[in-house]
């Protein structure tokens, strides 16, 4: 079955913030476009960037369809509910949460925990006296991920035993039979990649939000459903399993079997914390057996990326330990063999020179080391990090903000020095922020040489420069939207300005055009012309039953008389002017 990926970017709705970039670990994200992918060969599925995307456009595949699909095709469907129910469902009575289950369609629910429990007494088997090895836990998906993608050289590392969904799901087909469906549901969005890559113990994965979802649509509150007697977990409770979403749950178990005699027995949870456990083990000299128990996530299960963010960890802690029982002498299934093997698949990461990751700085206009700011704006720590992602085809010059800002910037100076007429940008204090020389030279006076020794003037009172622009700058400013054109003298010269907002409120701007100039009249001249021409045209449409082909003959006769005197050359020197509309900033 070719299941879509269990975290993906709904197209649209990514608004290239880069944060998911910023808090990714292992950066296992490509922006193309201005929209961030999920790059599936180096993600971990630890689901950090569905927590931090402000806009919901990291999303969780939903397999609640599929779920119930499942309950209608199966004879018998059992639910496996992880530990961390215990934190999920705080206040709701287990018999009340399965009868929920069960109105649901369930035939029966079971403790993932009895699979952890299975899996802690084949843990501590492997530690052997003397032996002096590292092992590593493979419950949490997202560790075993990591190790394989990131740490290859740990791989040997991982226990060689299935997980306790996987251990869970082998016994409950060998006791309900091998017909039957199992649904897994617990706090955790990478368990949805471990139960696609082992279809034939696991039928679908379902967070506690899918969960709560199902039971809106079906309109059931667990916490008003009537447990009965028969609402109970099948075959039996598990004991200290229901442990296993805490920090250090899975070792306290592993003591309480003897493992803590012959091993030490350490516990570490949350990403940046696991890289920093891990480093330097390779290699080391180790007097008797470490085994380290390690969870994906800051506190264990209990805060996995789809658990609750109601209480603090805390509180949790206090009602998993409260649920959780001693393991009974005899088990209540039968144990499988939890045989399992796992290979490295690093991740590619090319070795870049420096002449190629400086080549790569250029294109973001880092030219020199101070120009490398290492802002973190592009979620990169570093600008090489950034160019190394450039030159991986992960990243976007567009990413770097600075750059960005000194782009535009740098091409709105460009415009604005090349505009034939005047232009001036204030502040809502009416303090000059930019202008061109040809504003300057437009005013006159001294201001020419104003901007000369300071040029674009930027701080200028604009109520010392040109108080006559006042009331037209005001009115733009208080209107927020409203674009003023008006033609006023200033001096011995008519003038044309254009006043309107750049930043609502709070920036405004202005184009001003001498209208005396000899080109300036010419253009009027033609428009003039031109707008004859349209209303003549208008005129003649309603009486054209009168004028017959006369009306052709005039609109031709003033159509030729505007060409012929903009192709003429010009009385004042220079070109004729061009057709083409001045262009706007």
């Amino acid at each position: 079955m070719n299941l879509q990926k269990p975290i993906y970017t709904e197209q649209g709705r990514c608004q290239d913030c880069y944060k998911c970039v910023r808090h990714c670990p292992v950066k296992a994200i490509q922006v193309v476009q201005d929209t961030a992918t999920v790059i599936a060969d180096r993600c971990i599925y630890c689901g950090t960037c569905v927590n931090v995307c402000p806009s919901g456009a990291k999303k969780v595949r939903d397999d609640l369809t599929r779920a119930k699909q499942i309950l209608r095709r199966r004879p018998r469907v059992v639910a496996s509910l992880a530990p961390a129910y215990a934190a999920e469902f705080q206040g709701i009575a287990p018999s009340a949460l399965i009868r929920a289950l069960r109105t649901l369609g369930f035939a029966a629910v079971s403790e993932t925990a009895l699979g952890a429990e299975a899996v802690s007494e084949a843990c501590t088997s492997l530690i052997v006296d003397g032996a002096a090895q590292l092992h590593i836990s493979t419950a949490c998906p997202t560790v075993v991920e990591l190790v394989r993608k990131y740490l290859p050289e740990q791989v040997a590392a991982l226990t060689p035993l299935r997980s306790p969904m996987q251990t869970h799901a082998l016994m409950l087909k060998e006791h309900f039979g091998a017909e039957t469906g199992v649904v897994f549901i617990g706090p955790c969005i990478s368990k949805k990649l471990e139960g696609d890559e082992h279809p034939e113990l696991v039928d679908a994965v379902l967070t506690f939000e899918d969960l709560r979802r199902w039971f809106d649509e079906r309109g059931i509150d667990p916490a008003l459903e009537p447990g009965g007697p028969e609402d109970v977990f099948r075959p039996g409770r598990a004991g200290d399993g229901g442990l296993y979403p805490v920090d250090g749950g899975m070792i306290r178990g592993m003591a309480a079997r003897g493992a803590g005699e012959r091993a030490r027995l350490l516990s570490f949870s949350g990403l940046p914390v696991l890289r920093e456990a891990l480093d330097g083990l390779q290699g080391a000299t180790l007097d008797r057996d470490l085994f380290l128990e390690l969870l994906a996530c800051e506190g264990g299960c209990i805060n996995g990326p789809r658990a609750s963010k109601g209480c603090g960890t805390a509180l949790k802690c206090i009602q998993v330990l409260d649920r959780a029982l001693p393991s009974a002498e005899e088990p209540c299934l039968a144990r499988p063999d939890l045989a399992a093997t796992y290979t490295a698949d690093p991740v590619s990461e090319p070795v870049y020179t420096p002449a190629e990751l400086t080549r790569a700085l250029q294109r973001v206009g880092k030219l020199t080391p101070e120009d490398e700011l290492n802002c973190g704006g592009c979620g990169y720590d570093s600008c090489r990090n950034l160019a190394a992602a450039l030159l991986d085809g992960r990243a976007e010059a567009s990413m770097c903000v600075s750059y960005m800002r000194k782009l535009a910037m740098n091409k709105a100076n460009a415009l604005i020095r090349a505009m034939p007429a005047g232009v001036v940008i204030t502040d809502e204090h009416l303090r000059i922020i930019e202008c061109n020389r040809r504003f300057a030279e437009t005013l006159g006076g001294l201001t020419p040489e104003i901007f000369d020794a300071r040029p674009g003037m930027e701080g200028a009172d604009l109520r010392k420069v040109c108080p006559e622009l006042l009331p037209s700058f005001t009115r733009t400013l208080a209107s927020a939207d409203e674009v003023i054109r008006k033609d006023m003298n200033l001096e011995d010269r008519l003038i044309r300005i254009t006043v309107f907002p750049v930043e609502p409120g709070r920036i405004v701007g202005a184009v001003i055009q001498d209208i005396t100039e000899p080109s300036v009249q010419r253009e009027r001249v033609i428009h003039q012309a031109q707008e004859v021409i349209r209303r003549n045209v208008s005129t003649v449409q309603q009486i054209a039953f009168l004028l017959g082909e006369n009306a052709a003959e005039t609109e031709m006769i003033l159509t030729s008389i505007a060409q012929s005197f903009r192709m003429s050359p010009s009385p004042f020197g220079g070109p004729a002017p061009s057709d083409e509309p001045p262009r706007g900033l």
